[in-house]
């Protein structure tokens, strides 16, 4: 059976459309996108889907790719932008999940579990922030996903991301050049189901934490390493 791109999930929130259409089709005619690998999102049933967050121009990227697969992308996004007046609309009626960070809080964690439970795809980044790093690639990851991963017995869907880290950091909006290409990788998925009992063993989660970074890591140095030349230090 072939890919829908406006499936039964897509349908399903009002909001979502008006993010769609509102969102995707500026995005769509300012930059050159490539994606790669899409079929490697479950066509339908629960997605996990891991990314690497190089800048805050990530989320519409991943979307993109989501929605492109034929799947409506559920966020774990932090709380102060649900306090933007029509944003914070938009992103609850979408469905998407505030997330208070460092506030120890696991509403966030539940609610993407029942989203998983439910056969939705939620996207999540595990390092928690944008990377700091000079080089742009994935810090250290947050145990959470390998905990939903682990929890529900879900593979986890690794999705990269590179070219936005011009475009919009922590210190403000960048570079707006027109034709910038984004290029948006999946990667295979990783089954984590054999180790369910290990879910308790935080030495054990937080192995699998790392081996999930270094995953990420390494696709992200895939796409850094094939990424155009002329646009590598375009700003």
């Amino acid at each position: 059976m072939g890919r829908n791109p406006v499936g039964k999930e897509n349908v399903a929130q009002p909001w979502f459309q008006v993010a769609k259409v509102v969102a995707l089709p500026p995005a769509w005619l300012w930059f050159r996108w490539r994606f790669e690998h899409l079929e490697r999102i479950p066509e339908r049933g629960p997605a996990l889907i891991a990314c690497n967050h190089a800048s805050y121009l990530d989320p519409i990227a991943n979307a993109y790719a989501v929605v492109k697969a034929g799947r409506r992308p559920r966020f774990l996004a932090k709380d102060d932008l649900f306090d933007i007046p029509l944003v914070g609309r938009a992103l609850a009626g979408a469905g998407q999940i505030p997330v208070s960070r460092g506030s120890g809080d696991r509403t966030p964690l539940a609610r993407a579990e029942r989203a998983l439970a439910a056969g939705e795809a939620v996207v999540v980044y595990p390092e928690g922030t944008v990377t700091t790093r000079p080089d742009g690639l994935p810090m250290a990851g947050k145990t959470g996903t390998v905990r939903l991963a682990l929890a529900l017995r879900v593979p986890i869907t690794p999705m990269v991301s590179w070219g936005s880290a011009a475009v919009w950091q922590k210190s403000g909006p960048g570079s707006l050049k027109p034709g910038r290409p984004v290029w948006v990788s999946v990667g295979a998925p990783i089954d984590l189901a054999a180790d369910h009992d290990a879910i308790l063993d935080f030495d054990a989660v937080r192995r699998m934490t790392a081996d999930l970074m270094e995953v990420l890591t390494a696709l992200t140095i895939d796409l850094r390493d094939r990424y155009p030349k002329r646009w590598a230090d375009a700003r």
